[in-house]
């Protein structure tokens, strides 16, 4: 049986991008309509979409909207090129640690640099490769999916940490593809869903979604993981990534790492779920991941009322890296990677 998720995230719809806007579930669930391409960057950075495989379709979309305002403004092919690479690059410096966002719109930006059509020909071309990696990104999540169901024990109880789900995708999800595509199998799988301070990601969507999809979740504060597993409660790990490095450390939202450091002590297998378009192969390790700063007010502020006293020092970083010892497989559209990592990546980009 396959798993129908009600969830698209993100998709391309005339001469717009339709997104869902994350940033007011669990209270709502609406959609806006991005017609620019300095408001896709500005949805990208305040994680209106978020996740990385949605913020790379996101980024792609972005680019086609710079290259509709474009041709309003350029006669000349080269110029608009010159013009369009530039803001191609800008896209890519809306966040900078999800790699998937740079692929996508290196993606685009190879269209530009090679098409030998005229302006409009290229709006077309990148238009419609935007469209093919938005397909691309629903079958890409659903054999991650069923390869992950491969190592879900029947009756598992599966921990995730913040939200790596249809809505951080175009729609299935990573690691909750692994969950869905378990559930098909075996329905007596759950969830405990770590909330994932300070954005709540796993409170406000991973919940949401699982949810409106029937599958039993759990919600429990950051702090109770390793309660759990003390006792018992939790059988494996499924997290999603937002860059891999070529020797598989990853880099996730914070806290993740805290998880995979409990995970090990209790002998409780660790997973990452991601396309291998996360992977970052000219990264030797995760010292290399930039990882983002955010704003001071989420850890100080709690929907728009503070929290902590005024005038206490803040630092919050978005996200941090798991070692790859930490980490029992890696699970991609090509199969489960398993150690050594730097072997089996370079292996599954061959295949």
């Amino acid at each position: 049986m396959e798993f129908k998720s009600k969830i698209k995230t993100i998709e391309w719809v005339d001469n717009y991008s339709k997104m869902v806007d994350q940033t007011v579930i669990p209270y709502e669930y609406k959609f806006i309509n991005v017609t620019t391409g300095d408001n896709m960057f500005h949805a990208i950075r305040d994680m209106i979409v978020r996740g990385a495989p949605a913020i790379g379709i996101a980024g792609a979309h972005g680019i086609v909207l710079y290259a509709q305002e474009g041709a309003k403004k350029f006669t000349n092919v080269e110029d608009f090129k010159i013009w369009l690479i530039d803001k191609a690059e800008y896209m890519k410096t809306s966040r900078p640690t999800a790699v998937n966002l740079m692929w996508a719109c290196q993606k685009q930006i190879e269209i530009i640099r090679n098409s030998k059509s005229d302006i409009n020909g290229i709006v077309e071309e990148l238009k419609q490769n935007g469209i093919k990696l938005e397909n691309e990104d629903i079958e890409i999540n659903k054999k991650i999916g069923d390869y992950g169901a491969e190592v879900v024990p029947k009756g598992a109880t599966i921990l995730t940490h913040c939200n790596a789900g249809a809505l951080a995708t175009v729609g299935y999800g990573t690691a909750l593809g692994v969950v869905r595509s378990a559930y098909a199998k075996d329905n007596t799988i759950q969830v405990f869903a770590d909330e994932t301070r300070p954005r709540q990601q796993g409170a406000r969507i991973t919940t949401f979604e699982l949810a409106m999809d029937g599958i039993p979740v759990t919600l429990i504060t950051d702090g109770m993981c390793s309660y759990f597993m003390s006792k018992g409660m939790i059988d494996m790990v499924v997290v999603g990534a937002d860059r891999i490095a070529a020797n598989g450390d990853t880099a996730n939202k914070i806290g993740t790492y805290t998880v995979a450091i409990a995970a090990k002590y209790h002998n409780i297998p660790f997973y990452i779920a991601a396309p291998l378009s996360t992977i970052d192969t000219s990264i030797k390790t995760g010292k290399e991941i930039p990882i983002e700063e955010r704003s001071h007010e989420e850890v100080t502020h709690i929907n728009g009322k503070r929290i902590c006293a005024e005038g206490v020092n803040i630092i919050n970083p978005g996200f941090d890296v798991t070692p790859h010892e930490l980490i029992a497989g890696i699970i991609t559209e090509k199969g489960i990677l398993r150690p050594d990592y730097n072997k089996s990546i370079s292996e599954a980009f061959e295949k």
